[in-house]
């Protein structure tokens, strides 16, 4: 089966200099790569989990994905239509079958707009404004878990995890086949963390949603992905399925990463592994491996030779010249 997106090579350039500032300075190239070579495709159903540290890309490519910040090279392609270079026309249709949640769910709401025009606003973009808009604010409210009456109120008047729930029914008015839902339990209490988990979930059974979720929490990975990708430095360090992942890491970055994860039993034994110093600039990036700064095994190659890209036979795809389970066989 085809993959619904499919991503390949991807990679996003900003400018931190203007041409006459380069040119004074002899800076030979004025940009910083936000995202290098990144490859994955998500099924049809399927749900994807984006993690990094802050600054690693996660929602650089998100945001490319749809179109709000152009790639200097590689595609993307979306239920077979390439959008990569798509004008935008064309692809304002496309956006009929791709929503994003944005990470702040009470910022990404017009405080001048009340909840029932919110959650219509997609239908009058998309030239759909003649459908019965209180039914379909009413519909796509009971959806969420809200009444009808929310459609009163404006998004001051919401709680967070009630503008969350505003933010899901938003990204869903346009019955999309793709949702990228980018932080979509930041700030919540861990309670309402779960509701919104559990709705995800269950509008993805419903509806037969492909995901594609940025995150920090480890644990909403664990719990509502089937794939997961780790990201530094604007790179996939390791890619695969997320309980392979969890219980096999094959780079010492996805190793640290789980590791620091809270435990809740308080009798686990501890056995964080320790990564030591700052993560690098994007305007002055390593040699060789990038991770080997940081790297607690870290070897001579790691510092002069850049890993390829490593398959298994299980799906997974990693970057290490001395992959975990390699490194404790030989051992």
């Amino acid at each position: 089966m085809s993959d619904l997106l499919t991503v390949r090579d991807l990679r996003v350039r900003f400018r931190v200099a203007s041409p006459v500032k380069a040119l004074m300075t002899g800076m030979k190239d004025p940009f910083i790569d936000a995202v290098c070579g990144v490859d994955f495709g998500i099924a049809e159903g399927e749900t994807l989990g984006l993690v990094g540290e802050s600054g690693s890309g996660k929602s650089t490519i998100a945001r490319a994905v749809m179109g709000l910040v152009p790639a200097a090279s590689g595609s993307v392609t979306f239920d077979g239509q390439q959008l990569v270079g798509l004008p935008n026309r064309q692809f304002n249709r496309v956006r009929r079958d791709l929503a994003m949640m944005f990470q702040d769910p009470v910022g990404s709401l017009s405080p001048r707009l009340t909840i029932r025009s919110l959650v219509t606003e997609p239908f009058r973009i998309h030239g759909a404004g003649d459908r019965e808009l209180d039914q379909e604010a009413k519909r796509l409210l009971e959806m969420v878990g809200l009444s009808a009456d929310f459609g009163r109120r404006f998004p001051h008047q919401l709680s967070g995890g009630q503008a969350r729930r505003v933010g899901v029914a938003r990204a869903l008015a346009m019955d999309p086949k793709l949702i990228i839902a980018d932080e979509p339990t930041a700030g919540l209490d861990v309670s309402v963390q779960g509701e919104v988990l559990n709705l995800l979930a269950r509008l993805q059974r419903e509806l037969g949603l492909s995901i594609l979720i940025i995150t920090h929490n480890l644990n909403v990975v664990r719990h509502i992905t089937d794939r997961m990708a780790i990201m530094y430095l604007g790179r996939f360090v390791e890619h695969g399925p997320t309980e392979q992942v969890f219980h096999h890491p094959r780079h010492p970055y996805t190793e640290a990463l789980l590791s620091a994860n809270p435990e809740p039993d308080p009798d686990a034994a501890s056995s964080r592994v320790e990564i030591s110093g700052e993560v690098p600039s994007l305007m002055n990036r390593p040699t060789g491996c990038e991770f080997h700064t940081r790297c607690p095994y870290v070897g001579d190659r790691c510092r002069h030779e850049a890993p390829p890209v490593t398959q298994d036979d299980h799906g997974r795809a990693f970057t290490c010249h001395y992959p975990l389970g390699d490194r404790q066989a030989a051992e």
